[in-house]
């Protein structure tokens, strides 16, 4: 029987396992995160939240521990109220010592799995689908008395910069003072960071860029340099409980701004991916024509309609003199308060319009559709009356209910508003629980706007006038972005409508290999005039700087090139999903979700299109796990005689007659290896002892693995970017997600090895292809492809040389753990003396090890991983590099990994052991799948 807890953004369920019921409901409450545990008998010993933000996109992790000290089971809910904008990417429950990590699946494959649990005997039940309150991540379990139980869980998302800042919101809700509570924030930004601050902390959940965070005094610990910050915040139990009995409840703000220096952005381009930020500065503010629409219904009666009109008196004030406005209210019909399009805001009109707002009372039903139409029709009336001179055309629209009278059905609606704002752009505002949000949200997107809720049970005035001072100071229209075709694809959105003062606009896309250049081109407009301007990107490896911050830029830089990929990702995947939404065709809307699904899937992001699963054996179906782990590991000890080595025919093999060989277990021992991250082992014949040694590439490097001239035989491996440890976010990794072995003569063949499949290639044939999912083998001359019972993929080239490529899928990855290929060298015996790449030049080596001296009292034998068993240099030609023997975790036959021994150099040392600088292994990319070599 199974534990099973699904996670989705959008689904209301209960779970019920045994006794212990686990209610799992998702509300949204804004843009902030929090947690809570939900029985005082529990105690949370910790709570972490760590964010690292990188070119504005934030990857944050919440973990809280939780400790029973009850006789009697307890129920902990964990909860975090995610940004509407946020993906969550990992989730992990630790219990009991056991980690069980989530997975993520497409919604109807998580539905399955959910279903089947219930088939087993469990009571669950998908209970309804709430869109509004969509934001929350809830999950409960229980947990055993006298027990701990953690939870964590990582969520992304681009911070948009608003009113001239961008802000990092993290929820500091435990419900009860806690030992062990910190906060972690660090940011790097390429161009420089130009102020950072972090506010006091907020316990109103509505508010966001307002005057009320200027106030008190600032929390925390910061350090700063030109371009990073980091800030730590870990408050004592005293201060905790100063705020409250229950501890901290309120959100932990930090905002900062950058530098900006180029006109037409800032554009980072790193590993076949780039990012374009553009928010010009010192641009003057073009007049804008601005149609204010208010609901004055029913419903808006009281307390609604008097924040409004306070909200309206500080926002007319606030117009410039070279501004034009109107008033439109809607109950049942639509009112103009000047019939004849838009007016000046000259100090006397201002006070005209106050002196209407003050008047307002509330009305009868809700009719949407003819105060929309209307504002449209104002701003025709008023452009063909002041030809030359019109500002740029916004629509401010308040709403607190539903569309009840005129035209209520919503595609109509969509289409009326769509002729009649035309370019205008329209801003919605869904005033409390009551209103629509869905249809102000479409129609906000419709006309190149966007909506926002407003909470009527906060500080409405300030939500109000903080989200129309971010469109009040509009700079341009109708911006496009352009990139070269011949360099660029995959692009995301590049045409604007408009750009305001304190903003920024984000465009991703990948590159194409072996493009030098990224050429951008910039076309907007203001009122008066069109603007151009044009830059060229370099596509290179950074260079020295020669400036005191050089190291540190390069640490940025190697940074921000995994997070590149990932916001590319982010972002495809939200207007992917966002295009679904209005369009209306079934195959392209299937085709669209398929696409998104994949992404998602690729980047393990929960999505509208996908949910997460996590799955609990329990302890009569771990024991069988182990027993099957137990039993692979046996059969794995007798593969040598099934491996394809040299097309022999397979061999009895008797138990008590394991293969020779001369290490101490059964197996031929492999020549060389690359896997994990990548770490690589080669196997010195001459010295019967192994050679450790860690080389940080970057993702996209194609290295050249083994080149073998005589024969005609090279092996390339591509690595991909793979997320960076906690706490080591300035430490790049990779892993081997594609193998490609090629030789060339008289049967030329190129095998192409990556997670989902084996394509082999021979000239003058079609190619073939295996899946890595099933067994199965390609022959051909001189060639024997095969998969086998382990899905494991070998490579036999025949006389005395074969590769294996282990595919490492991971059933539950945790947040660091990504599909990957590994790469072994099986058999090497046929490789001549002159073969060379980063493994292939070990093979005849003139290596030498000198054994320096020994730690006294320590057995090899009995030495714990990682130990240090002995010092050496190791010579190889005119090099003397030192060396240290350790114990280590050695996958070197086919085997499961054992403890072994092996020499380790140091990072800084491994180019003095090479034949050539290591650079001069590294291929372009568009040699990965070679031409026929004749």
């Amino acid at each position: 029987m199974e534990r099973l807890w699904e996670i989705t953004p959008t689904l209301v369920f209960s779970v019920c396992v045994l006794l212990t019921c686990v209610n799992v409901a998702e509300t949204h409450v804004g843009v902030k995160r929090n947690v809570r545990s939900s029985q005082p008998q529990l105690e949370v010993t910790e709570f972490h939240v760590k964010s690292v933000v990188v070119s504005r996109y934030a990857r944050t992790t919440v973990i809280s521990s939780v400790f029973n000290p009850q006789p009697r089971a307890q129920e902990a809910t964990f909860e975090v109220d995610l940004p509407p904008t946020a993906f969550i990417s990992n989730f992990t429950i630790t219990s009991n010592g056991k980690e069980y990590v989530s997975q993520v699946k497409p919604k109807q494959t998580a539905k399955k799995i959910y279903e089947a649990a219930k088939e087993k005997g469990q009571t669950a039940g998908l209970v309804a689908t709430r869109q509004e309150f969509s934001d929350k991540f809830s999950i409960a379990v229980s947990v055993p008395p006298g027990e701990r139980l953690s939870f964590k869980m990582s969520f992304e998302q681009l911070l948009a910069r608003r009113l001239g800042s961008y802000e990092l919101v993290l929820g500091l809700r435990p419900t009860q003072p806690v030992q062990n509570l910190t906060v972690e924030v660090t940011i790097t930004e390429r161009t420089g960071i130009s102020w950072v601050r972090v506010l006091p902390l907020r316990t109103d959940q509505h508010l966001s860029n307002t005057l009320a965070d200027d106030k008190g005094d600032d929390i925390g610990t910061l350090w700063r340099s030109e371009k990073r910050a980091r800030v730590f915040y870990s408050p004592s139990i005293e201060e905790q409980a100063s705020s409250s009995p229950k501890g901290l409840s309120a959100d932990f703000v930090l905002k900062y701004d950058i530098i900006f220096t180029d006109l037409i952005g800032d554009v980072q381009v790193y590993d076949g991916y780039f990012v374009h930020y553009f928010a010009p500065q010192e641009l003057p503010v073009v007049p804008k024509e601005v149609i204010f629409v208010i609901d004055v219904s029913g419903s808006m009666f009281g307390s609604k309609l008097e924040q409004t009109k306070e909200a309206m008196d500080t926002i007319l004030t606030d117009l410039r003199r070279h501004d034009y406005f109107n008033i439109v209210t809607f109950a049942t019909d639509a009112y103009t308060w000047q019939s004849n399009g838009t007016i000046a805001a000259t100090a006397a009109n201002v006070k005209r319009a106050k002196d209407f707002m003050k008047k307002l009372k509330v009305r009868d039903s809700t009719n949407i559709n003819a105060a929309l139409v209307k504002a449209g029709h104002l701003l025709r009336s008023s452009t063909s009356s002041r030809e030359g001179s019109r500002g740029v055309p916004l629509v401010i629209f308040l709403t607190d209910g539903e569309a009840n009278h005129g035209v209520t059905h919503k595609p109509t609606m969509r289409r009326n508003v769509r002729e009649a704002l035309g370019p205008a752009a329209l801003f919605g505002l869904a005033f409390g629980r009551g209103a629509d949000y869905d249809l102000v949200r479409q129609l906000s997107l419709d006309n190149r706007g966007v909506a926002r809720r407003v909470y009527s049970d906060s500080k409405v005035v300030l939500q109000l006038k903080d989200f129309y001072d971010e469109v009040a100071s509009p700079l341009l229209s109708d911006i496009q972005l352009s990139y070269n075709d011949d360099q660029a694809f995959d692009v995301t959105r590049s045409l604007f409508p408009n750009y305001f003062q304190g903003s920024e606009l984000v465009v991703a896309g990948r590159i194409h290999p072996g493009a030098r250049n990224l050429d951008v081109t910039l076309d907007a407009f203001d009122t008066k005039k069109h603007l151009t301007a044009e830059n060229s990107i370099l596509i290179s490896d950074p260079q020295p700087s020669e400036d005191p911050s050089a190291s540190e830029s390069t640490l940025d830089q190697e940074e921000i090139s995994g997070f590149v990929r990932r916001l590319w990702a982010y972002m495809t995947i939200k207007e992917l999903l966002l295009t679904a939404e209005n369009t209306s065709d079934p195959a392209a809307l299937a085709e669209l979700k398929q696409n998104a699904t994949s992404l998602s899937l690729k980047y393990n992001f929960v999505t509208p299109v996908t949910s997460m699963v996590v799955v609990k054996p329990e302890a009569q179906e771990e024991e069988k796990e182990k027993e099957k782990e137990k039993a692979s590991e046996e059969e794995e000890d007798l593969d040598e005689a099934s491996s394809p080595g040299s097309f022999r025919k397979k061999a009895k093999l008797k138990l008590a007659s394991p293969v020779k060989s001369t290490r101490t277990h059964s197996g031929r021992s492999f020549a060389s290896s690359g896997d994990g991250d990548p770490h690589y082992v080669v196997h010195l014949p001459k010295l019967e002892t192994n050679l450790c040694f860690t080389i940080d590439g970057h993702a996209s490097d194609v290295i050249r693995l083994l080149e073998d001239a005589e024969n005609g035989i090279t092996v390339d491996g591509r690595l991909m970017w793979a997320p960076p440890e906690v706490g080591h976010e300035d430490a790049e990794r990779t892993y081997f997600d594609q193998i490609v072995v090629s030789r060339s003569g008289a049967e030329p063949v190129v095998v192409t090895v990556t997670l989902d499949a084996v394509n082999v290639s021979r000239q003058g044939g079609p190619d073939k292809t295996l899946k890595t999912g099933a067994v199965g083998s390609i022959r051909g001359p001189d060639l024997w492809v095969h998969i086998d019972e382990h899905l494991r993929c070998w490579v036999d080239l025949g006389q005395g040389i074969s590769f294996l490529v282990l595919l490492h899928h991971y059933k539950h990855p945790d947040y660091l753990q990504l599909n990957h290929l590994g790469f072994y060298l099986a058999r090497a015996d046929g490789l001549s003396v002159g073969t060379q790449g980063l493994l292939g030049q070990f093979q005849h080596a003139d290596i030498k090890i000198e054994e320096r001296e020994r730690p006294e009292g320590l057995r090899r034998a009995q030495a714990r991983d990682g130990s240090v068993l002995g010092l050496g240099t190791l010579r190889r030609g005119t090099a003397r590099v030192p060396v240290t023997l350790k114990r280590k975790k050695l996958k070197d036959t086919v085997r499961k990994p054992h403890a072994g021994l092996c020499w380790e150099v140091q990072k800084a040392d491994v180019a003095k052991i090479l034949a050539q600088p290591y650079e001069a292994y590294i291929q372009y990319s568009d040699r990965l799948s070679p031409k026929f070599m004749h």
